[in-house]
């Protein structure tokens, strides 16, 4: 080789070395990516990695040994408030959010969100799987911060809010508020999209929030996950499809993982792994026999309990760049909300409320790099139509707990909370109610029912999930709503943006459904292995319709043969009530289960 040549060689060798330097450098300094995927009804003990022998989860097992755990995680104990916290940095009570119903589970147009704050600060946003904060406007995900979203209606698939005849497989689901029908079955779905999202932002700082509706009820599951426990004695049948909707779940997060590798984003990507509540069925005991079904780590409580079962809950996050890689277990007491100013902490996001946080930034203990400040905080299952102080509570302060403002427990030496401490540490009980008493008096300052915005679009519709009923329960799911059971009348707290004349359409049934109204519907479908059954529509007859707004009201006869009563109005921009309902054949009143609006 001539010197000319080696001079050009080296000379090009030199180039890549910077260029690689560069690029290497260049990526250590862009801002990281967030990917979320958090799963609905999922408890601690629902994983491999905290002890449960029987189910099949070995990626977010091997996960575990590449991130850092924290083991003493808790949240809501049900899904919507669990949401709300975590995408606020606020307890539940505070933002509007206590119940799952009601008109309980809608996120104060006020509040901001973690999408709101990475999307002003250059962010690519995307949700995708349950929302559950709000299925109306100003709710939706496309009206919280995510520029792209795609996701099924209310609390669940099957739910009230979502598409009619959802049930897993299939599914039309909402792209932005549109309605799309896609193949396949609901956990594979949602993870698609967040893989083509991730994809396509690849080159972009990204949050993206994968949400799942499973392994929430109902239990449907494909068969090859239900076969992987069909033999497991120990289980019952719905435990048995439970755990394969988990492991259904394992084998998505391990694509996902492979995808970030293959798209070399995975060093300067945080991805956590948690749930939103303790576990609805992986864990049952028989009242008769007291024969155990499952695994719950060895706490007291599951899903809605103020006991650690219902709330302690698992957290993984991995982030190779960030040094959070370690496999090690971190013990002091963390919660949900603490995750938008430790996220903002880590993406190095200028963050400051103007709201009172119950959260606080922990990115230091999760780095190393400082302790956490003694603190207390309140987890709570309020699930009524407004909050009373005191209601299955529990202050949490490192490891003790104070239940109901009497029972106290050390967690770390009695994980099972059967020793009631309260008579041995009068001090500690008076010092953690004294704590709980000022915190109630600042949330409740706070707390207000969030407000319905129609008019917004030419079309718009609103469920009785959502109707604000104070004794009783609305028929929040397509079962329900299929039972037919009569629902006492009850207001929706409504905002119309606009004044002028409006078309307000009464059903029984969905629009998608095209079933009259007086009409019943005879698909019902039989309980499979791997399937929960569907039970028959029953008709009801309607003789008349009332729609009321703000002390107006109007009525018409009901043609039963119609899909809908229709009533026009003049209506005043402003903020009102909405009584929407029936008078039926035989005299009895039903809120309408249906309500669309029409701009004219």
């Amino acid at each position: 080789m001539t010197n000319s040549n080696q001079f050009i060689g080296l000379i090009a060798l030199l180039t890549v070395l910077i260029f690689s330097t560069t690029v290497s450098s260049q990526n250590k300094n862009k801002k990281p990516n967030v990917i979320i995927v958090i799963t609905d009804d999922q408890g601690y003990g629902d994983l491999g990695h905290t002890g449960n022998t029987i189910i099949k989860t070995p990626t977010i097992d091997q996960f575990a040994k590449q991130g850092v755990s924290l083991t003493n995680y808790h949240v809501g104990t049900t899904c919507a408030p669990t949401r709300a916290g975590l995408m606020t940095g606020r307890n539940c009570n505070r933002n509007g959010v206590w119940h799952t119903i009601m008109g309980a589970s809608m996120l104060n147009r006020e509040e901001v969100t973690l999408a709101d704050v990475f999307k002003n600060n250059g962010y690519k946003t995307g949700m995708f799987g349950k929302w559950h904060l709000g299925d109306n406007h100003p709710f939706s995900p496309n009206d919280r911060g995510f520029e792209e979203a795609f996701y099924h209606g209310g609390g669940g698939v099957g739910q009230t809010p979502d598409y009619w005849n959802n049930d897993y497989f299939d599914d039309t689901y909402l792209r932005n508020g549109t309605p799309e029908k896609v193949a396949g079955y609901c956990t594979d779905v949602w993870f698609q999209e967040a893989t083509k999202f991730i994809e396509s932002k690849k080159d972009s700082p990204f949050l993206c929030y994968l949400s799942l509706n499973a392994p929430h009820s109902p239990y449907n599951v494909p068969k090859e996950y239900y076969d992987l426990y069909k033999d497991e004695s120990s289980l019952i049948e719905s435990q048995k499809r439970f755990y394969g909707m988990i492991t259904n779940i394992d084998d998505n997060f391990a694509k996902l993982l492979k995808k970030l590798d293959d798209l070399k984003i995975a060093d300067n990507t945080i991805i956590i792994f948690t749930t939103d509540n303790g576990t609805s069925n992986g864990y049952k005991v028989d009242e008769k026999t007291g024969q155990v079904h499952g695994y719950n780590a060895g706490m007291k409580g599951t899903k809605s309990s103020e006991y650690d079962g219902g709330h302690r809950v698992p957290f993984i996050i991995r982030w190779p760049n960030g040094k959070l890689t370690s496999g090690k277990s971190l013990p002091e007491l963390t919660a949900h909300v603490d995750m938008l100013p430790t996220l903002c902490s880590l993406a190095k996001i200028k963050f400051k409320s103007d709201k009172i946080m119950d959260g606080t930034d922990i990115s230091g203990y999760l780095t190393g790099k400082s302790k956490l400040k003694e603190r207390m905080l309140v987890t709570d299952t309020q699930r009524i139509s407004w909050p009373e102080k005191g209601k299955n509570s529990c202050v949490m302060d490192g490891s003790w707990r104070l239940i109901n403002g009497k029972e106290l427990y050390d967690t770390k030496n009695d994980p099972g909370q059967t020793k009631n401490l309260a008579q041995n540490f009068p001090d500690r009980v008076t010092k953690m109610n004294a704590f709980y008493a000022s915190w109630w008096d600042s949330v409740i300052k706070e707390t207000k029912y969030s407000t319905i915005d129609l008019g917004v679009d030419e079309h718009e519709v609103i469920t009785c999930h959502d109707a604000r009923t104070i004794d009783y329960l609305p028929p929040w799911n397509q079962e329900m709503i299929r039972e037919g059971n009569p629902m006492k009348p009850a207001p929706f707290f409504v905002n119309f943006v606009k004044s002028g004349s409006y078309k307000i359409k009464l059903g029984r049934w969905p629009e998608e459904s095209g079933v009259a109204l007086g009409a019943e519907i005879n698909d019902e479908r039989p309980a499979t292995l791997n399937y929960e059954s569907r039970g028959k529509g029953k008709a009801m007859k309607f003789k008349k319709a009332f729609v009321k707004i703000g002390d107006k009201e109007t009525s018409v006869a009901v043609n039963n043969n119609f899909q809908t009563a229709d009533l026009e109005l003049t209506i005043e921009k402003g903020k009102t009530e909405l009584l929407a309902w029936f008078e039926m054949e035989n005299g009895e009143l039903t809120n309408a289960f249906y309500i669309n609006v029409e701009k004219k």
